[in-house]
């Protein structure tokens, strides 16, 4: 016999497979088969496998055995990020044009460009502040704040019933770390506090100056009534804009210790009446 002969022999002969039971020997069930069958049927889960392999190589695993996938995934990232790194680019710009055109209005420069405001809300805003005209002693006030010396004549006599009807919150809780001195150009008091600790108004008035100074850091002024300005200086985050009402004892900053004129975290505090700055340790206890 020929090695085909006994090829094909052994592929088509066929095979009794009997299942039974243990117990009694019953017939269960039985089926023929043979070599063929058992090849073709390993042939056809082999290529199952492959198929399902390839499948989730290409779906679920995808990231794992693509190279093309990560370089899209890489790609489509990277663009989003420049799409985000444009428009904070965009909102910093805008802000820094509008607090351009806000420190022109407040220094009184006749030369406001409203274009420089690509957003209408801040443009209404800046319109408003461009009309207004503020006070002597409020401009006094913001040239001692912005480092213009002042002719300083002496403290002027307030008695505490000017105020009688106002409610003085404190700024801020802490240890007094710097008195009223205004013969020694310190218009104020220092407060040191724990860190991140907010800074309240001391009673209901409008935002009159909330930005950055070199010596001063982040400083924000209140107007309140009876021409009482209170100042403070050295914040770490400003969260009170130009224009905003506030109540007293609403947070308006947190403390810091920017500006170049501080050695350490601590608020400075001032407030003046009429031009002239009071001890503001006449009418608020901070301990």
């Amino acid at each position: 016999m020929s090695l085909k002969k006994k090829i094909a022999n052994r592929l088509t002969a066929k095979y009794l497979l009997v299942i039974r039971k243990e117990k009694d020997f019953s017939v269960l069930g039985s089926f023929n088969i043979s070599f063929g069958r058992i090849i073709i049927l390993f042939s056809f889960m082999v290529l199952m496998v492959f198929g399902f392999s390839l499948l989730i190589s290409k779906t679920i695993l995808r990231q794992w055995f693509d190279p093309v996938y990560m370089e899209s995934e890489n790609a489509a990232k990277i663009i989003a990020l420049s799409d985000l790194v444009d428009s904070l680019s965009n909102t910093v710009r805008q802000k820094d044009n509008y607090l351009s055109n806000i420190q022109r209005v407040i220094d009184g420069e006749s030369d406001f460009d409203p274009f420089l405001l690509e957003d209408t809300s801040a443009l209404s805003e800046a319109r408003k502040l461009e009309s207004f005209e503020p006070s002597d002693a409020t401009k006094s006030i913001l040239e001692e704040f912005k480092g213009v010396p002042l002719d300083f004549t002496g403290q002027m006599e307030v008695s505490k019933n000017t105020f009688i009807e106002t409610f003085f919150f404190s700024p801020i809780k802490g240890v007094l770390t710097s008195v009223f001195a205004p013969q020694h150009d310190h218009f104020g008091v220092d407060i040191v506090a724990k860190e991140n600790e907010p800074v309240k108004a001391i009673a209901d008035g409008t935002v009159i100056f909330s930005s950055w100074t070199l010596e001063t850091g982040y400083v924000i002024n209140i107007q309140h009534s009876n021409e009482l300005i209170s100042i403070y200086k050295h914040n770490s985050v400003l969260l009170k804009k130009i224009g905003d009402v506030v109540r007293g004892g609403e947070i308006i900053s947190i403390i810091g210790n920017t500006g170049e004129l501080t050695s350490g975290q601590h608020l400075h505090f001032e407030i003046w009446y009429k031009g002239t700055p009071l001890n503001p340790q006449e009418f608020i206890t901070f301990d």
